[in-house]
């Protein structure tokens, strides 16, 4: 355990020393989570308010705006910690490639420290500085909503949004290591990270709606690791706001809406209409581990049988 300790202190200094990297992550995080608010969610809080006008009814119009766009914020604030949870661990893993690089990952190779703790040494770095720039973007997400007067989320909601923040962090930085293993130079790791930093927030559903893709392009996001973890994700953050803002309206009203915007996945194509399984919370959990588990044993077998030049 001793040689891991020292792996992931290593692998995570080395990212925590370079200061431009940290203050660039945290400012990239808030840059998104600001542009998301301000331009997406407006957009979507208004086609939410339009939703609900449809119903019928009498219906308070100052709270249903404020309700929708409180709604959407926490809506987006759940598929930015996924997409931060994905590029921030993607920039930590880094460590590896330059590893290799300067050649220092042949050094590591030849000592008596095993393959697989070398490599859960890069694995667990990357989980722990991802984590906590996470838990710093929830921070901040929730201190936005207690300036604009929405209150904070219970200490509950917060409670499985951090395990949940754990347990995506852990799956990202397992399949970022085993992506690294293809990569042999920093340059074409950065190039890498540039595209799947661009990709991760339509894969996740994040910069567009579910609905607003065809059925095709769901059905290979429903395979995709990131959906899932955004959708558990914004089932907790959302569940107490989705109940009031759709207070009074049938049930099936606030089942379509967490359908249509990627809260609740179906194993099909919809699952209200249609009489498909809805994917719970419980098996999202099971298939993010299942991931992780594929990820590093890959990655073992593919790191033994690796030969650095």
């Amino acid at each position: 355990m001793g040689e891991i300790f020292y792996m992931v202190k290593r692998n995570s200094l080395i990212f925590l020393r370079e200061r431009s990297a940290v203050f660039f992550s945290l400012l990239s995080m808030l840059i998104v989570l600001a542009l998301m608010v301000i331009f997406l969610g407006r957009m979507n809080s208004q086609s939410l308010v339009h939703m609900l006008s449809e119903y019928g009814g009498e219906r308070d119009a100052a709270a249903d705006e404020r309700n929708a766009a409180y709604l959407i914020q926490l809506w987006t604030l759940a598929g930015i910690l996924v997409v931060n949870a994905v590029t921030v661990t993607l920039t930590v893993t880094g460590a590896m490639v330059q590893d290799e690089t300067e050649k220092r990952l042949m050094a590591f190779y030849v000592t008596p420290v095993s393959r697989l703790k070398l490599s859960l040494g890069y694995i667990l770095a990357a989980w722990l500085v991802g984590t906590g720039m996470c838990l710093l973007t929830l921070a901040a997400g929730e201190i936005y909503f207690a300036v604009q007067g929405y209150g904070i989320l219970g200490a509950g909601t917060l409670l499985k949004l951090t395990g949940m923040t754990g347990l995506n962090t852990f799956v990202f930085s397992a399949i970022a290591y085993l992506l690294a293993l293809f990569v042999h130079n920093s340059s074409a790791w950065s190039g890498l990270l540039t595209i799947i930093g661009t990709l991760v927030g339509f894969a996740g559903g994040i910069y567009l709606p579910m609905d607003a893709l065809s059925e095709q392009v769901q059905s290979v996001l429903k395979c995709l690791p990131v959906l899932h973890g955004a959708a558990m994700m914004r089932k907790v953050c959302t569940e107490e706001a989705v109940a009031e803002t759709f207070l009074g309206l049938p049930e099936m009203a606030g089942d379509v809406f967490r359908e249509a915007m990627g809260i609740t996945v179906s194993a099909g194509k919809h699952a209200i209409s249609e009489g498909y399984h809805t994917i719970s919370v419980g098996e999202q959990v099971l298939l993010l581990l299942f991931y992780a588990i594929m990820a590093i044993g890959a990655a073992w077998v593919l790191s033994r049988r690796r030969k650095l030049k």
